[in-house]
């Protein structure tokens, strides 16, 4: 058994570490395509998300009743892995509280995170979260669920900051469609797919400050989706930019087709892969102090990366040696 000191214990000694979330988080609507995105996932393990969408999904007075068949779905055995989220309506819907408490009622023990839509700002967002945290004490909820929060309006693109610094917020997520539309035109359509969507100069300055503000305030930044559904190369290539050129460690999808060539374009540098679990095996012998490895000195602030890194490699699926596994990710 390993009795060394666990790098999650010595590295990030009084602050919060930062998450580490599936490179992918799948939108699903429809019953029939959430148990097939359900599917998908015990397939290939929990390499992705699913977000169990009750905005969009919920057909105008039924409201109610697709996030009881959302709760359900939670709380089914089909939810093997723990990886189900629920989008609920945005601030100005007049359900969007009544989705909270069905959803937390009855499936807030196995909700993986809830999403909030088009906040206007990280007043909204607050609102939100304190209805969130009244629900679960509620419904005897120990757990905080973690929050994601979509940035897609004017008001809460120039609040970025301020949201992202919130307690429990875990991930900001970039809304290109509305977002696009709030410009009135300003925007041309072309600018809500490649290769517009990473050059026209506003949706680039969007991308880079929720980018930014989700690193810098320690959440997780998460990438629009791409419109192409069957050019995986597009769909690779859309992934690549925006992990490579903007700073996202996490993309939506809206078609199982996307999954798997995001989940590889994020993927870590399999050769950074290989020397983080070196290094930490190194440092973790060394009790965490300074070592020297292929001839360059490390210290806690580079343990802090490859450490991880090498959990968002095991998160993405990456083979990892099974002796850094049973080091690190032993239960």
């Amino acid at each position: 058994m390993n009795t060394r000191t666990h790098p999650g214990e010595v590295l990030f000694a009084g602050e919060k570490p930062f998450p580490i979330l599936p490179a992918v988080d799948h939108y699903a609507g429809a019953e029939k395509l959430m148990l097939k995105a359900l599917s998908l996932q015990n397939e290939l393990g929990p390499v992705f998300d699913l977000t169990c969408d009750c905005e969009d999904g919920a057909r105008a007075g039924a409201e109610a009743e697709h996030a009881q068949m959302v709760a359900s779905l939670v709380m089914s055995g089909e939810n093997t892995h723990g990886r189900v989220g629920a989008r609920i309506h945005d601030i100005t819907h007049a359900h969007w509280q009544r989705d909270l408490e069905i959803l937390i009622t009855a499936a807030g023990q196995r909700l993986a995170f809830i999403t909030l839509p088009k906040v206007g700002s990280a007043a909204d967002t607050a609102a939100q979260i304190t209805e969130l945290r009244r629900q679960e004490a509620s419904a005897g909820i120990n757990r905080p669920l973690p929050v994601h929060v979509l940035i897609e309006t004017h008001g809460a693109l120039r609040e970025a900051w301020q949201i992202a610094s919130l307690p429990g917020v875990e991930s900001l997520d970039f809304g290109l469609m509305d977002f696009v539309s709030g410009h009135h035109g300003a925007i041309p359509a072309s600018a809500m797919k490649s290769p517009g969507q990473f050059d026209h100069p506003l949706v680039a300055r969007a991308k880079l400050e929720i980018s930014a503000a989700a690193l810098g305030c320690g959440v997780v930044p998460s990438h629009n989706v791409t419109t192409e559904l069957k050019d995986l190369d597009v769909i690779r290539s859309d992934a690549n930019r925006a992990r490579r050129e903007f700073g996202y460690l996490r993309m939506w999808s809206i078609h199982p087709n996307q999954i798997l060539p995001i989940v590889e374009a994020m993927r870590p540098d399999f050769s950074e892969v290989e020397e983080a679990g070196e290094i930490l095996a190194a440092a973790q012998d060394a009790d965490w102090g300074p070592i020297q490895q292929r001839g360059r000195l490390h210290d806690r602030a580079s343990y802090r990366y490859y450490w991880e890194l090498l959990q968002r490699a095991r998160q993405t699926g990456m083979p990892i040696d099974q002796a850094y596994l049973a080091r690190f990710f032993a239960a």
